[in-house]
């Protein structure tokens, strides 16, 4: 069981991370440029299909690192298991108090401002699953050792 999770682990945390790094370094900064005409067409759009890649993710990740923490790994300290489920709460905070209401902003049409706020306070989700995969990481050397 163990070793089912920190696979999943592995892959779900590496994969937000890529997806995380890629909407805040080139997907978020090209909402500016689309125009006002197909702007609200391009959001609706983003949000309906980032929704399918992330979603699944974003659960598999979470259960999985709630699991670990019961099913634990060998030479594991289980204070980095609650530190990655610590981790995971920032992320899904600041998903559903930040940028989900910065999005229903966006939704009504592009505005500077909400969009300036959105890059910004999606730092925290970047760092968020940066500092987990370097955890996962660590985890999975653990448990190789």
């Amino acid at each position: 069981m163990e070793k089912i999770l920190i696979i999943v682990q592995l892959t779900a945390t590496l994969s937000l991370a890529g997806v995380i790094w890629l909407v805040q370094i080139v997907h978020y900064p090209l909402f500016g440029y689309v125009g006002d005409e197909k702007y609200r067409f391009f959001h609706d759009a983003h949000m309906n299909r980032i929704t399918y890649v992330v979603a699944p993710l974003m659960i598999a990740e979470a259960v999985s690192a709630a699991l670990l923490v019961f099913y634990p790994l060998p030479n594991v300290d289980r204070r980095i298991l609650w530190i990655g489920i610590g981790l995971i709460l920032a992320i899904w905070l600041s998903t559903f108090f930040l940028q989900v209401p910065l999005h229903e902003r966006l939704a009504q049409g592009f505005d500077a401002e909400t969009h300036r706020s959105l890059v910004n306070t999606n730092w925290i989700r970047t760092a968020a699953w940066t500092l987990r995969t370097v955890l996962v990481l660590w985890l999975l050397w653990q448990t190789l050792k």
